[in-house]
Order: C-alpha cells, then sequence, then structure tokens
C-alpha cells in the first residue's frame, strides 16, 4: 500500500476531519525546529517517520505483540471519544502500527493531528474483527493520550506566551514529545544533542583547561569557535548577569566581522526580574540584536506571564512535555 509522498507520511487510512490547525511552517526563531518533523502540506517527515517506527516496535512487543495481527472473530465497530477539551496528536502513530501490526484494522479519522477536540466529541472509528480492534485498543488510546496531552499542555502555555515556549531534550518519547509540542504550538528547541551545539558548564569545565574561571573559558570559546561547524545554532548557557553580557558583547564583535548568525544566550535559573535587567544592559550597550536570550530552570506556570514580559525571546522548560496528564479518551464498541 502506498502512503508516502514525497519522502513524507500522509496517512493511508481515510480522514474525515477538516483540515487541522498547526502552527505555521516558517522558522521564526532558531528553537522552532518543528518544520523537520511536520509540515501542514506534508505530513510527517522521514525523521518522525523512522521515530515512529521505533517507539511502535517498542510499544507492540512489550505488549507481547512479535507479529502482525490476523485475529477472528464477529466484524465490529469502536469509536475513540474525547473525554475532556484537548488537542489531538498520535494519529499518525495509530495509522502506522495499525498498518504494519494490524492490516486487517481500518480507521476514519473525524479529528486528525492537530485537531482542537471538547469532551464528548468523536476523535475516530476503528473497524476490523473483534480479536484485532480489541488487541490495538490500549496501544492506539496510549499513543494519542500521551501525545495528545503534550499538546494540549503545550497549548495552555503558548496561549499566554505565543511562539515563545520550547520545551527541552528532557523528553520521555524523544522527538514524538517533540513533534506533539509543535503542534501545540510550541518551539521544539534542539532535535537531538547534534542538531545543534550547546555549551552548558560541563562542557565548559573539560576545555580550556590552562584557564582558571568559567567566565574566561566561556569568552575563549565564543572567540574561537566556528559558526559553521554547530549545526542549527550555537547557543551557551550562562549562571550571572556578567557572564551573559559578556557573552553578547563577544559576539557582537564576531558578528561585526563577518556573516554570523545570531548567538542564543541561556539565562540559567534567572529570575523574571533578573532576565529583564539583562535585556535592558544590552539593549543600552546596543548589543541586544546579536542574541537571543533564553531562560531556562524554575519556569511555573502560575508566573508565566511575567517570564513573557521581561524581555526574552525563548522560555523553555520540560514541564509541557514530562509528567503531563494524558488527555482523557476512551473507546467503545457500537452496540454497547
Amino acid at each position: 500500500m502506498g502512503c508516502a509522498s514525497k519522502g513524507r507520511w500522509k496517512g493511508c487510512f481515510e480522514e474525515v476531519a477538516d483540515t487541522p490547525i498547526i502552527m505555521a511552517d516558517a522558522p521564526l526563531l532558531p528553537h522552532d525546529r518543528g518544520h523537520e518533523l511536520w509540515t501542514m502540506e506534508e505530513g510527517a517527515s522521514r525523521k518522525l517517520m523512522a521515530s515512529i517506527d521505533r517507539w511502535v516496535s517498542a510499544m507492540v512487543g512489550d505488549d507481547g505483540v512479535d507479529m502482525p495481527l490476523s485475529g477472528t472473530g464477529a466484524p465490529i465497530e469502536a469509536t475513540v471519544f474525547a473525554r475532556q477539551d484537548g488537542v489531538v496528536v498520535g494519529c499518525a502513530v495509530v495509522d502506522y502500527m495499525l498498518q504494519i501490526w494490524a492490516p486487517s484494522v481500518r480507521v476514519s479519522w473525524f479529528a486528525g493531528d492537530g485537531k482542537r477536540v471538547s469532551s464528548g466529541d468523536e476523535i475516530a472509528m476503528f473497524s476490523g474483527t473483534s480479536e484485532d480492534v480489541l488487541a490495538v485498543e490500549r496501544l492506539a488510546l496510549n499513543a494519542l493520550g500521551q501525545l495528545s496531552g503534550i499538546a494540549t499542555e503545550t497549548k495552555r502555555w503558548s496561549s499566554i506566551a505565543p511562539k515563545q515556549i520550547a520545551c527541552t531534550r528532557k523528553t520521555i518519547w524523544g522527538l514524538l514529545d517533540k513533534w506533539a509540542v509543535h503542534m501545540g504550538g510550541g518551539l521544539t528547541h534542539r532535535l537531538s544533542k547534534d542538531d545543534a551545539v550547546m555549551i552548558k558548564e560541563n562542557d565548559l569545565a573539560s576545555m580550556h583547561d590552562h584557564l582558571e574561571t568559567h567566565a574566561e573559558r566561556l569568552v575563549t570559546y565564543l572567540q574561537d569557535v566556528d559558526p559553521n561547524e554547530v549545526g542549527a545554532f550555537l547557543e551557551v548557557e550562562t549562571r550571572t548577569e556578567k557572564e551573559a553580557m559578556m557573552a553578547a558583547m563577544v559576539w557582537s564583535q564576531r558578528r561585526s566581522e563577518g556573516d554570523v548568525p545570531r548567538l542564543v544566550v541561556m539565562l540559567d535559573n534567572f529570575s523574571p526580574e533578573q532576565c529583564k535587567t539583562v535585556s535592558e544592559q544590552m539593549e543600552d550597550q546596543g548589543i541586544r540584536e546579536h542574541v537571543v536570550l533564553e531562560a531556562s530552570g524554575g519556569i511555573v506556570f502560575d508566573e508565566l506571564k511575567s517570564w513573557h514580559e521581561c524581555g526574552l525571546d525563548v522560555v523553555s522548560t520540560s514541564v509541557v512535555n514530562r509528567g503531563v496528564q494524558p488527555l482523557d479518551m476512551s473507546m467503545l464498541v457500537k452496540g454497547l
């Protein structure tokens, strides 16, 4: 069955939903890497499909499935309902799972990836033999619930700080988490360790051992690094206002000497007040335009408005995807 189009996964099952509502594909910040996983026009990328393949194999294997299902029993239809409001994500995972592991089961989507639903809405209709439909019930609900929960929580954060909320590499399901964050309106940040270079305190501690201080090592690194060898972007972690200012000053000098992208300066465990001070000092010295300011650490939802308004470009947190409640949904066999 041909289900791929131009290297992207469009899905090979009937979809009866409206066009999914997702964020724009054009990256506005270096942290916006979601287009590497999914676009409205082409669906899931090869990179995302490879991740889906790995996670689906683990899911079905852990559930005792070691070969494609070919069960018996009477034909049935079962409907998946939302039991709370949210954003649906995970349809592409279920499509792939059924194509490979339960080819006799068909699914029609009433709410595709990225679609908002309300409690009581129908999400999908599964049809097939009773044995096969019931065998995939929990697997499908687990994938849909987990990823929809992440997208829903991200949407909640992004409604207060649009195009500013980024997840981190602290994930449960790797790229699937990042895909769900993207579909919820968030920023993926770097997709893997090698996708972009992030220099943190442990990295600095292991380089330039002839220098005594963290700040000296940071400055030396920024003076020497080749911007063409850092992947999607370069980011440095700073622990004090002084370190942040030094990093911005060095990078502004480098940008004055050539065509160099902006540096991402992470303000690690800074308060909103400290972030505002750093941003204002950079503005005063004419170096703010050379950096992307990101805050990370200690970000809580109840204070998100303060983070949003303190002069930052990005607020990164793992709260949007780790420890998130799955979106509540259930499957009911027709006739019950």
